[in-house]
């Protein structure tokens, strides 16, 4: 079962059919520990709608309203080794190949809605930043008691330059506005997506394709149960929160993002999540 937050509603889509819930508040439904039972139960003729191709063109949202984005770094091999380069000159290196092999993962705040776009948005790049590449990401949805729901495609733009410049300078990396996108749906399922599940990374200028790479979220170190416990450690979220849960495709050193560039992240199983650079 696939959700979408949309303008009009929360459309659901289960066995290729669409039903719109457009009464329903997307805090209150996304932060259920039995979302798939719950939501089958609100399913019925009335609310069942053919036309969907103008909501799912022009109307999504980011599935986010009042959940707190954050993010786990160095969750795969490629990851240590992109982030051991952009900081041997500042001395950091070694922070990550510690935190990697580590038994605390290393947490960071993302986002809110706020400084996220949904599917067809603009993400942006910092102006103040030289090195700039956008990190796709398996996001967990999990309620407010801790339990993973479903499953969405992320963004975590970085600014590779300022991070590496210092690590102290993770935060300004990391968030401004326009620095995550969500989307297009969250996969709704209370088990572990297929370790065989790829992620893929497609960035096009100008309609041609500039980087291409895949991944499968077999080769993330960590258990994902294990990050989650971490994140609600001494940590409450009321209406639940979103995970990046890492990224192993790296861009190489030369290749920074420019203006209206289109960068598609696709994961088997939930979609794909298409955006601008602004």
């Amino acid at each position: 079962m696939k959700v979408y937050h949309t303008q009009k509603g929360i459309l659901v889509e289960e066995n290729a059919m669409f039903h719109l819930l457009e009464q329903e508040n997307w805090d209150s439904f996304i932060n259920d520990d039995h979302i798939i039972a719950n939501t089958r139960s609100k399913l019925n003729e009335g609310n069942k709608i053919n036309e969907v191709n103008a909501i799912l063109l022009n109307q999504l949202k980011a599935p986010v309203k009042s959940q707190e984005i954050w993010a786990s770094g160095v969750t795969y091999y490629n990851s240590k080794l992109g982030r051991e380069e952009e900081s041997k000159e500042s001395g950091g290196s070694s922070f990550y190949a510690r935190v990697y092999e580590a038994d605390r993962p290393e947490l960071f705040f993302k986002a809110t809605a706020h400084r996220t776009v949904g599917n067809g948005g603009t993400v942006r790049i910092r102006k103040d930043s030289t090195w700039n590449v956008p990190e796709p990401e398996l996001s967990l949805v999990i309620t407010s008691t801790g339990k993973v729901i479903g499953y969405t495609i992320g963004n975590d733009m970085s600014s590779r330059s300022i991070e590496g410049e210092n690590p102290l300078y993770l935060p300004q990396a990391k968030t401004y506005d326009g620095c995550a996108a969500l989307g297009p749906c969250v996969l709704l399922s209370y088990d572990p997506l297929p370790k065989n599940t790829q992620i893929g990374l497609i960035i096009k200028r100008a309609g041609t394709i500039v980087f291409k790479k895949e991944i499968g979220i077999d080769q993330i170190k960590r258990e994902l149960g294990d990050i989650v416990a971490y994140l609600y450690r001494e940590c409450s979220f009321p209406n639940g929160s979103i995970l990046m849960t890492g990224t192993g495709i790296i861009p190489p050193t030369e290749f920074t993002l420019a203006i209206g560039d289109e960068v598609i992240i696709s994961i088997d199983g939930i979609g794909s999540l298409v955006n601008t650079v602004g």
